[in-house]
């Protein structure tokens, strides 16, 4: 498949949802909807993260047609707002433009959003 469109739309099929139902369920104006599918626009970085926790895909396969995971994690720690976290390695950050590192930072901090949501909610399922 060749669009980010066309994924969300077998997405969309396979789930058994009609795109209505999709718009309403992911709060996306089916207006927006209409311009993805024309290449008028694109989806938002953090819309593109929803709707892949929303199907359970990765967001590789999303945005570009790939299965494969292209970021491995590593061994190093940094800090960040306090926490110890697991990062990436110098060397896999560098070939990364600035564009693609803070997608990648958007993409944790909505994973951490999503953990204290499941926390907070008592379970540990995605919702």
């Amino acid at each position: 498949m060749h669009s980010i469109y066309l994924r969300i739309e077998k997405l969309i099929n396979e789930r058994g949802m009609t795109k209505k139902a999709f718009c309403e369920e992911l709060k996306i104006s089916t207006g927006n909807l209409g311009d993805w599918k024309r290449g008028k626009s694109i989806p938002s970085t953090a819309k593109l993260i929803e709707i892949a926790a929303f199907f359970d895909v990765s967001l590789d396969w999303i945005m570009v047609g790939r299965s494969d995971t292209l970021i491995k994690e590593q061994s190093a720690t940094y800090e960040t707002k306090g926490h110890s976290e697991h990062a990436f390695s110098d060397d896999t950050i560098s070939g990364l433009t600035i564009k693609e590192q803070e997608f990648i930072k958007e993409y944790i901090e909505f994973t951490r959003y999503r953990k204290q949501k499941r926390a907070d909610n008592g379970t540990d399922e995605l919702s």
